[in-house]
C-alpha cells in the first residue's frame, strides 16, 4: 500500500515540493516556514522590546541610554547651569549636588589601577524648610542624568515584619527605573525624601519599639555604606519562596533630603544664641537668626534624632536657604516650568490669552510669605485665584483674561482663612 503524501500545515505544500518537513504531534511544518517564522519572531521581539521574553532587549536599550562617555561627562558647572533653568537660588545646595553627581560619574569611569587608590562615594544630606526646593532639585537633576535615578519616600519605611514598606523597597524602585538591569541599577542614584521622618522619637527608653524611626536608620546603614542586598523584584514583603535579586550598593549614590522642622532650636542652643546679659558671646552679634540652617553641623543632626552611624555614612551636609520675597517672585515667573507659565499654557490650550498685572503677582508673593508655605504656597494661592475662570471660561466665548490686583484680592482673600489655619 502506497504511503499517503504529507503536506505542510502552514503553507500547504507537499513533501515533494519542499526539502524538509518536520512532523509534530498534530501537524507538520516545512523548512521554509520555519525560516519565515524565525524572521517574523525576531522582528516582533525587536519592536516590542521583548516584553514577553527575558527583558534582554530592554537591558540592551538601558545600557545604550545609560552608557557614559568620558568626553561627554557633564562638568559641575554644566550641571549647575541646568539646575539654574528650573530652580531659583539655592546656589550652595546646587554646588554640592553638582559636585557629588560629577564625582559619581568619575567613580563609575575609574579603571582599576595598581596604586591602590579607590574613589569612595560621598552620600549627601540636604536640610531645608518645606517648600524651599529639595525635591525639585532631585527631580530636575534626574532629567539630565545618564544613570538610573529613583526618588523614594522615607515616611513609609518600617522595620522588617511591621506594617509599612521594607527598606529594600528603596532598591526595588531603582531596579524598576533601570528596567530590571542589575548592572545599571548598581551605578544609579537614589534620592531619599523626608529623611527627617525616621529620626529617633525619644532618648528615653520605652517598652515599645521605634519601628519607623531608629529601627529604619539601623536598617539603612549597610544600604548607604555598600553591601549586597537581596531585593524582591516586584516589591512588597520578603517571603521564603520568593525569588530575590542581589544588588551591590557600593556604587549607588544616596542623596537624602528633609525639612528637620525645629532643628533651628538645636542650632541656637549649640551657638548659645539664647544667652543674654554681659556673658553673651561676642560672636552672637554676627549670627543671622533668620537663617539658622546655614550654621548646621552633624552635631545638630544627632541632637535632632539621627544616629551617629547614619550621619557618618552621609559625609556631605548642605542646606537650603529660606525663600525671601525676591526669590519667591522669581520662582513665580522665571523658571522654564514656572507656575505662571503653566497657567498661561493651560488657558492657551482653550484659546484664551492670559495676562497678569505686576501688582497681582506681588500680592500672591506677599500672601505666600504671610502663610509661610514656601514655593508650594505660590501654587496653592494661584490655584485658588484661578479656580473660577478655569471653571467658567472653557464653556464660554471669552478669548482673553487679564488678572488685576483687585481681581486677585477678591479671589484670594475669600479663602484666606483656610490658609491661615493650614499654616
Amino acid at each position: 500500500m502506497r504511503k499517503p503524501i504529507q503536506y505542510c500545515s502552514f503553507c500547504g505544500r507537499s513533501e515533494r515540493e519542499v526539502s524538509f518537513l518536520l512532523t509534530g504531534l498534530t501537524g507538520l511544518i516545512c523548512g521554509d516556514c520555519i525560516q519565515n517564522a524565525d524572521t517574523i519572531l525576531k522582528d516582533a521581539l525587536k519592536e516590542s522590546g521583548e516584553k514577553s521574553g527575558s527583558g534582554n532587549a530592554r537591558s540592551r536599550e538601558s545600557n545604550e541610554k545609560a552608557s557614559i562617555e568620558p568626553e561627554k561627562l557633564p562638568f559641575p558647572r554644566d550641571i549647575k547651569a541646568f539646575l539654574d533653568q528650573y530652580v531659583i537660588g539655592q546656589d550652595d545646595a546646587k554646588r554640592y549636588l553638582s559636585v557629588a553627581v560629577y564625582n559619581h560619574y568619575k567613580r563609575l569611569l575609574q579603571a582599576e589601577s595598581d596604586d591602590g587608590v579607590e574613589i569612595e562615594k560621598s552620600n549627601i544630606i540636604m536640610v531645608g524648610a518645606t517648600g524651599t526646593g529639595k525635591t525639585l532639585l532631585a527631580k530636575t537633576i534626574a532629567r539630565m542624568l545618564k544613570v538610573p535615578f529613583a526618588i523614594v519616600d522615607a515616611t513609609v519605611l518600617t522595620e522588617a515584619g511591621y506594617v509599612g514598606e521594607d527598606i529594600e523597597s528603596i532598591l526595588t524602585r531603582l531596579l524598576q527605573v533601570a528596567n530590571y538591569n542589575v548592572k545599571e541599577a548598581e551605578r544609579g542614584i537614589v534620592f531619599i525624601d523626608e529623611i527627617d521622618k525616621i529620626a529617633r522619637k525619644s532618648d528615653n527608653p520605652s517598652i515599645t519599639r521605634d519601628v519607623s524611626g531608629e529601627g529604619v536608620q539601623q536598617g539603612l546603614l549597610k544600604l548607604l555604606e555598600g553591601s549586597i542586598i537581596n531585593v524582591p523584584p516586584q516589591g512588597g514583603r520578603k517571603h521564603p519562596d520568593q525569588p530575590m535579586i542581589a544588588i551591590d550598593t557600593k556604587n549607588i549614590l544616596f542623596v537624602c533630603g528633609g525639612a528637620f522642622d525645629g532643628i533651628e532650636r538645636k542650632i541656637s542652643q549649640r551657638l548659645n544664641t539664647q544667652v543674654v546679659g554681659y556673658t553673651s558671646p561676642a560672636h552672637n552679634t554676627a549670627v543671622d537668626k533668620n537663617n539658622m540652617l546655614q550654621y548646621i553641623s552633624p552635631q545638630d543632626l544627632k541632637s535632632f534624632g539621627l544616629i551617629p552611624e547614619i550621619i557618618g555614612r552621609m559625609p556631605v551636609l548642605t542646606y537650603l536657604n529660606p525663600l525671601d520675597k525676591v526669590a519667591l517672585r522669581a520662582i513665580l515667573t522665571e523658571p522654564k516650568n514656572s507656575i505662571i507659565k503653566q497657567y498661561i499654557k493651560m488657558f492657551k490650550m482653550d484659546g484664551v490669552k492670559l495676562t497678569f498685572d505686576e501688582a497681582a503677582l506681588e500680592y500672591v508673593v506677599d500672601k505666600a510669605i504671610e502663610f509661610k508655605l514656601g514655593a508650594r504656597g505660590l501654587r496653592s494661592i494661584t490655584e485658588n485665584m484661578m479656580i473660577d475662570p478655569m471653571f467658567e471660561i472653557p464653556s464660554s466665548e471669552q478669548k482673553e483674561l487679564h488678572v488685576t490686583l483687585d481681581y486677585a484680592k477678591s479671589h484670594i482673600e475669600r479663602n484666606a482663612m483656610q490658609y491661615a489655619v493650614a499654616s
